[in-house]
């Protein structure tokens, strides 16, 4: 875990003279940045000594309120905590204008102790279980969201915004179409340009398999921490650009009730010592440590849902002949199942985990996957038989993903493997978190209460 040099700011300070304001900002669990824009001035500091943010924030809800149970906030008397600069990470942040950079943090103890609630050092702590074995593992993330107009209808409800050619809101899914990211060049070029700035590999983009919807792929790192802050920076810099272009960028699991949900597909494999991919085989279905692995992923996958599908929308994204998994089940290059090996050159073998929604957080998302992927290798877990055809059809009346928020929360909050690998408190932290936003969300009374039992009761 690299805390950046003092060297670093001074080298982009000098090269860049523009620059005025720096967005200093850290992702706790919930998955949302926060933190201070602070003045050109300032920003040394933060180098050389760290910057003081409130515990607090370690454990806000996804509405930045306060989680009390947790024990970080009155009782803790809300003490600072020290964030501190990752190191490579410094960059132009050219959708929040020319004159503006960021840099994203990670938190310490005031004695220098990496904080065992930072998804960060949570992630740490899964890959030092690979490095203690002589491992690497190789990890991208791909993530589906929608472009939404910025402007809510009369009701209060989303739409896609308009086209810019013919001002009609787009109705047909045209899965692949060119003429839909065509419409979207605008936002692309931007994005694209700001992803260099930022040093993130992004690559090509298509239309998904709703109108709106658009995937674009993160390029593996055999560095998962730069994987993972990859793809929080992208998340980042999409909403912002999308803003400049009258959009919101959702990454809501499932914003359409009508229409596909959003996943975040992991890709993984593993490299030795000597950077040779274990998983290469001549054969689709790669070695026995492949299945392996998949194993892992089905044994843990119960457990791990509460990080896969963190939110009450999450849930709402799991149904067949969608494209989106309902059970823990592999095969090879079949898009019906949860764990796909896809076809190509025997050198790139890996497995492709499809359940996470693109509103988990991904640096967390990676944790559990990388944790499952061990533990499968390392108790040489059977996956069972792969499947051959349709996935969902074969899955009925089988074991399924859990698919209760609530249920979720629970298993994975008594899950002794999680525990093992991301840490005991981080799990029962974790926990109290999404407990305290479930007790949130219950008490909102909608319309769909109304609705429905206003005049039937």
């Amino acid at each position: 875990m690299s805390i950046a040099d003092p060297k670093e700011v001074k080298a982009f300070l000098d090269a860049h003279p523009e620059i005025q304001f720096f967005e200093v900002f850290f992702t706790n669990m919930a998955g949302v940045p926060r933190g201070k824009r602070l003045r050109r001035h300032e920003i040394e500091a933060v180098y050389a000594q760290g910057r003081f943010l409130p515990g607090s924030i370690l454990v806000n809800d996804i509405t930045g309120q306060d989680v009390e149970a947790t024990g970080l906030v009155w009782e803790d008397g809300d003490a600072d905590r020290v964030a501190r600069p990752i190191a490579g990470r410094l960059s132009p942040a050219p959708w929040l204008g020319g004159d503006v950079a960021q840099v994203p943090v990670s938190m310490y103890e005031l004695d220098g102790k990496p904080h065992d609630l930072d998804p960060r050092h949570v992630l740490q702590r899964v890959i030092d279980r690979f490095e203690a074995d002589g491992l690497v593992p190789v990890v991208a993330c791909e993530l589906e969201y929608y472009l939404v107009d910025a402007r809510r209808t009369e009701t209060g409800k989303i739409q896609l915004p308009p086209s810019r050619l013919t001002g009609d809101r787009p109705t047909q899914h045209q899965v692949y179409g060119l003429r839909e990211v065509e419409e979207a060049a605008p936002f692309l070029r931007e994005l694209w340009a700001a992803a260099d700035a930022m040093g993130v590999p992004l690559e090509g983009a298509i239309s998904e398999y709703a109108p709106g919807q658009l995937e674009l792929t993160l390029k593996h790192h055999a560095d998962a921490q730069r994987a993972g802050d990859d793809a929080v920076l992208y998340k980042r810099a999409a909403k912002g650009v999308a803003l400049r272009h009258g959009c919101e960028a959702t990454f809501m699991a499932k914003p359409f009730a009508e229409l596909a949900g959003s996943g975040m597909h992991l890709h993984v494999s593993v490299n030795d010592k000597a950077g040779k991919n274990v998983f290469a085989s001549d054969k689709p279905e790669g070695e026995p440590v492949l299945a392996h692995a998949v194993g892992g992923m089905k044994a843990l996958l119960a457990d791990s849902m509460a990080i896969y599908a963190p939110n009450a929308n999450s849930y709402r994204r799991f149904k067949a002949n969608s494209y989106a998994p309902v059970a823990p089940t592999w095969g090879v290059n079949n898009r019906t199942v949860s764990f796909r090996v896809p076809a190509g050159a025997p050198n790139t073998r890996h497995i492709e985990h499809r359940v996470a929604g693109a509103d988990a957080h991904p640096t967390l998302a990676l944790a559990a996957l990388l944790a499952a992927v061990h533990h499968g290798i390392t108790n040489k877990t059977d996956p069972g038989p792969a499947i051959v055809g349709d996935g969902y059809a074969q899955s009925e009346g089988g074991e399924r993903i859990p698919t209760n928020w609530f249920a979720a929360v629970d298993r994975f909050a008594d899950s002794a493997v999680l525990k093992d690998y991301l840490g005991d408190r981080f799990v029962r932290m974790y926990a109290i978190v999404k407990r305290t936003e479930q007790e949130r969300f219950q008490s909102v009374i909608t319309d769909v209460d109304y609705d429905w039992y206003l005049r039937a009761c």
